[in-house]
């Protein structure tokens, strides 16, 4: 199953494929289906083998602690072919946007931002939450899942702690006190926020604002924006969250005191060589300095953007998730897992590099028929494509004589030529 999702899919073609080897076709897909449709193949064992791999990878890095990059991707299977069966499909954001919700949890290398592997997937459905975890989770909303999986992530052993990675959609005071009460790290990309900055109260747009009057941002080296060269800058001070966190409580806005909570604030901006302000975020975290420098925090940031990576590699970019014809949630579920094991080799290819294994990646490059850029030789939907023609030549070459093949080649170019 691994075997047939290490490849780069079209829509049109978005099934799984069979190997030329001497199983037909027809007995490849039954058997697709017997698995996908297997109740006692359960997702928290399918998952183990994607965790067993990410502490593995973890063990090979040199940084103290390993990044947990958080998100949420809608599926969508829009009203025609692709939703035609699926009847438990959940409406996304209106009418017609259905399909269904899945909840990532991606561990990613803090030296250099390669991605390992996803610890852990929810998938959102009509029926309930399927999850990779033991006990299915509640349906609740976004941010109140995190503390959960922040709870369960010490049972996958990932042998180091975790500095768990989120976007601005986590920007919540209440959260940040309960991660930091349960004694967990994170790192947040922050609205325009007030908080207590010395003896001022200042949004943090404004304290941005002085630091660069100050002088204290720094050049911390090279960054890509959009695949354009840029340079990193950073700067860094201590603000307090001491306001009352605001909540919802039955349709109403209501405010929840708490303690006041010190955090590291790094301001960080992408600038071209012109000093353009291309992009610019603001981050906050509670992660000790002894973990990590303001610039190491700023490129943890940085690598979130490999779990949108994750994402466009299972659907336009590699498998076509979206695509897949299978008529349930469990289904889907399943066969999400697997193909998340063929990007997990991928990744650990696309990570080597020895001799021999870029000598590799060029001849992947090569039989995928892709187009790269000079500055980025091999790409992981480039890597999946030439894969998939590699086992299936050398499965074509165990059942099918090399003379016959030339012999049938020698013939198509006749027939060009003629």
């Amino acid at each position: 199953m691994v075997h047939a999702h290490l490849r780069s899919a079209t829509p049109l073609a978005a099934g799984i494929p069979c190997v030329p080897d001497n199983c037909t076709a027809f007995a490849a897909v039954q058997a697709g289906w017997r698995f996908l449709h297997n109740d006692r193949v359960t997702l928290p064992a399918l998952v183990e083998p994607l965790r067993d791999a990410g502490r593995r990878r973890a063990e090979t890095t040199r940084a103290a602690f390993a990044l947990l990059v958080h998100d949420w991707s809608k599926l969508a299977y829009r009203p025609g072919r692709a939703a035609s069966g699926k009847a438990d499909l959940v409406r996304l954001t209106h009418a017609t946007d259905i399909g269904y919700e899945l909840t990532t949890a991606l561990l990613v290398s803090a030296d250099d931002g390669s991605p390992l592997a996803p610890m852990e997937l929810h998938c959102r459905t009509a029926d309930g939450v399927l999850s990779t975890r033991g006990k299915r989770p509640r349906d609740v909303g976004h941010l109140e899942q995190v503390l959960p999986t922040m709870r369960a992530s010490p049972s996958w052993g990932p042998g180091k702690p975790l500095l768990h990675v989120i976007d601005r959609e986590a920007d919540s005071v209440d959260h940040f006190r309960r991660w930091d009460a349960a004694g967990h790290k994170f790192l947040v990309r922050a609205d325009d926020r007030r908080v207590l900055w010395g003896e001022k109260r200042c949004l943090l747009n404004a304290i941005r604002t002085q630091l660069r009057r100050r002088r204290q941002f720094v050049a911390a080296g090279a960054a890509a924006y959009h695949g354009r060269p840029a340079t990193l800058w950073i700067a860094e001070t201590e603000v307090i969250l001491d306001r009352p966190a605001k909540k919802k409580v039955q349709g109403k806005s209501v405010e929840r005191p708490g303690r006041a909570l010190p955090l590291r604030f790094i301001a960080v901006q992408l600038r071209n060589e012109a000093g353009q302000v291309l992009a610019e975020w603001m981050l906050l975290s509670n992660a000790p300095r002894e973990w990590a420098t303001t610039e190491h925090l700023a490129r943890c940031y940085y690598w979130r953007w490999r779990i949108e990576s994750f994402f466009k590699l299972l659907k336009s970019h590699g498998q076509q998730l979206e695509h897949w014809q299978q008529e349930s949630g469990p289904a889907i579920a399943r066969r999400l897992l697997v193909a998340a094991m063929a990007c997990v080799v991928v990744w650990q290819l696309e990570h080597e590099d020895s001799p021999e294994a870029v000598a590799f990646k060029d001849a992947l490059v090569r039989l995928s028929g892709r187009q790269t850029k000079r500055t980025k030789r091999h790409t992981a939907p480039a890597l999946l494509a030439g894969l998939w023609v590699l086992l299936s030549m050398l499965a074509l070459l165990e059942h099918t004589d090399l003379a016959d093949l030339k012999r049938f080649a020698a013939q198509i170019s006749y027939h060009q030529t003629g």
